[in-house]
Parts: structure tokens; C-alpha cells; sequence
């Protein structure tokens, strides 16, 4: 059997669509299941147990007939029994019903009349277990499978080294992952207040640093925070590999609402999740996981206090 899943979106909801894939893969463990993401979102499949191939194609981009028709031409070369789409548009609908997929699956909505199996979006529930409904389409009708990565030994060896160069390798460590460039700025947890929480966990655990996380989405926050705090230690893992290993090497993660938030759940690491809003729909319910939800709508409104009453307690 051959699937082919078209996700778009970023990391995040590719890390979402992870159980799904699992699920396939459990149900037709022979199967060839190949995806379809942006050039950038590809880089979560490194982490991926279930994936055999991945195909790039910006669906957010301003693709031209050609694009699409090349699209098209890719998916029906490769013969594919089986097409799941979490994108909801006439234009993909059309896509999938040109390649000549036979079973093609999405949600009931726009662009659904293209799609021989419509699924209800239930809009209710945990995001990852809206996406596994898909797999009624398939008469999958098992419960949705809790986030799991197959992080890359190298990977894994690669922490282990840093958190030696790092001095945390004994004493344990707490990882902060903060954006400054969220698509929304009410989602965006401000320096002073980080600042804040690094300061009073200095003087309140002496023993347990502080890591902060570097990447290009935060480069300006983690510059300032260390101008401020020279002696904080900072982490720049280059593939999501390397990033969830230390955060699976952590006592405590704290972050926004980013796919470093979905490494940590699927590690199970402790983990204390700033949100501008309900976490319903982006986390699920379980031990490992303590949510922050802003009473205004805006992130930054959630005080450095809250946080740390939320660590300590």
C-alpha cells in the first residue's frame, strides 16, 4: 500500500501529524507513506519513525499552474493508493482528484467535494486527535496514539557531548525556549520577563542552570539575555534531532507556544507551556504538563511570578 499525506502548515503541525502516520504505520506496517510539506516544515521529519519519504511543496506559497501541475505530475507517477489532505481548499482538492488517487481523504468542507471520504473537523478536542480522525477514512477508528519521536543516536550523542561542554551533565538542568518571532505578537513572552525568571532561579537553585535555547526564530531575545546575564549557558542544536535530545536531557522545560512546546510533550520532559490562549486545542492532558494561560490574550501579561509559582509548586 501507498499514502501519501499532504501537511501543511509548519514544524508544529507536522509534530501533530505524527500519531497519525504512526497509526498507518502500525495498521500496514509493509506500507510506503511518504509526505507532502514545506521546504522548511520538512526538517520535523527527521524525528519521524513512520516516514518514508518527504516531498517539498509550499502550499502557503504563490505557486503558479505549473507549480500545481508539477505537483499533480509527482503524485501520479508514484502511484499512490492512498491520499489524507489537512488542507481544506478547492485548489488541493482538485490536485488529489487529478492525480487519480483512488481513496482520497480530508475534512468535510471546502474543497471536500473532490475527496471520496469527507471526515467532520471536531474542533473540540486535542489538535493531534482532530488530525487522527482522518483515519476513519481508512476504517481506522482507534484511539489517538500520544506524541512519540525516533531521535537519531547521532543526535542523542551530540547532547550528551553538550551538555558536557555545557557543565550541566551532573547537576541537571532547566531549558527556556522563548520566539521573537511569532506570526502574532500577543504570543511573543517578553525579555524583562525572562530575565525575571532567570534571576530569581539563580538565586533560589544555584545548583541547576539555566539553559536557553538559540535558534533564528529568538536570536534577538537570547543576544539581550545574554548582555544581561553573561554567565547564562545557551544551547544551538542545528536540526531538530540534536533539540529534542536536549530537551528529553532536561529536568524542566519553559517555553511559548512553538514546536519546541511539541518536542517536550513527546519526550515527556516536565514542562510549563506560556499561552496567549486555551491550551485545549494545542496540548494535551497529561502528568508531565502544566499550562499558563494569559487572562488577557496576551502572553506577555503572564508575569514572571506566575511562572515561578507554577515551577516551585
Amino acid at each position: 500500500m501507498r499514502v501519501v499525506a499532504l501537511v501543511s502548515g509548519g514544524i508544529g503541525d507536522q509534530i501533530l501529524f505524527f500519531p497519525t502516520i504512526d497509526t498507518i504505520r502500525r495498521h500496514y506496517p509493509d506500507a510506503q507513506i511518504d509526505v507532502v510539506a514545506s521546504s522548511t516544515s520538512k526538517a520535523a521529519y527527521r524525528v519521524s519513525k513512520s516516514v518514508s519519504e518527504v516531498i517539498a511543496f509550499d502550499f502557503q506559497d504563490r505557486n503558479s499552474l505549473a507549480d500545481w501541475g508539477n505537483l499533480v505530475g509527482t503524485l501520479r507517477d508514484r502511484e499512490y493508493d492512498v491520499a489524507i489532505t489537512l488542507e481544506q481548499s478547492w485548489g488541493v482538492g482538485l490536485v488529489l482528484w487529478l492525480t487519480g488517487i483512488p481513496t482520497r481523504i480530508g475534512f468535510l468542507g471546502k474543497g471536500s467535494g473532490f475527496l471520496t471520504y469527507k471526515i467532520p473537523m471536531n474542533t473540540e478536542q486535542y489538535l493531534a486527535s482532530t488530525y487522527h480522525d482522518l483515519l476513519k477514512g481508512l476504517g481506522i477508528n482507534s484511539p489517538c496514539p500520544e506524541l512519540a519521536l525516533n531521535v537519531p543516536k547521532p543526535d542523542i550523542e551530540w547532547a550528551e557531548n553538550e551538555q558536557k561542554r555545557l557543565g550541566v551533565k551532573d547537576t541537571g538542568y532547566v531549558l527556556i525556549s522563548g520566539t521573537t518571532n511569532q506570526t502574532s505578537l500577543n504570543d511573543v513572552y517578553p525579555v524583562q520577563n525572562w530575565l525575571k525568571i532567570i534571576q530569581d532561579w539563580k538565586l533560589s537553585q544555584k545548583d541547576m542552570p539555566i539553559v536557553a535555547v538559540a535558534s533564528k526564530a529568538n536570536e534577538e531575545l537570547v543576544r539581550i539575555l545574554k548582555e544581561q546575564q553573561p554567565n547564562l549557558k545557551v544551547t544551538a542544536p542545528d536540526n531538530i534531532g540534536k533539540l529534542a535530545a536536549m530537551i528529553a536531557g532536561a529536568n524542566l522545560m519553559v517555553c511559548d507556544s512553538s514546536y519546541p512546546m511539541h518536542l517536550s510533550v513527546a519526550v515527556q520532559t516536565f514542562t510549563i507551556a506560556l499561552l496567549s490562549y486555551s491550551g485545549t486545542r494545542m496540548l494535551p492532558q497529561n502528568d508531565f504538563l502544566r499550562v499558563i494561560e494569559s487572562p488577557t490574550g496576551k502572553v506577555g501579561d503572564i508575569s514572571s511570578k506566575t511562572v515561578l509559582e507554577k515551577i516551585w509548586g
